[in-house]
């Protein structure tokens, strides 16, 4: 591993990143909920991340702009089409694991 230098790192993040944000666009069945739960993390998060590094960089990026690189659509049309309401079971999950940074 530390064989590999920091722009070919740079590239690998930026492709699982890729792959990862392809392999969620392709499965809008598996709710947000479902991966706070599970992971501590959603795709809301990603898009956050996502314009965190902008900014980093001093790119100004919306939170719109950065969910629909997420959602690959803007996040009113992908709520429409596929988030199902929660259960109260789930949320009472999502209460208990919530990342502490999530709650403000």
């Amino acid at each position: 591993m530390a064989d590999i230098d920091a722009k070919t790192r740079q590239e690998l993040e930026a492709a699982a990143f890729r792959r990862l944000v392809t392999h969620l666009r392709a499965n809008p069945d598996v709710q947000n909920i479902d991966l706070m739960n599970l992971a501590g993390f959603c795709r809301n998060c990603l898009s956050n991340w996502y314009r965190d590094a902008a900014n980093e960089k001093g790119i100004g990026l919306s939170k719109e702009d950065s969910r629909e690189i997420v959602y690959g659509m803007a996040y009113g049309e992908w709520k429409e089409k596929h988030q199902k309401e929660a259960s109260a079971e789930d949320l009472v999950r999502f209460e208990e694991a919530r990342p502490k940074e999530s709650r403000d």
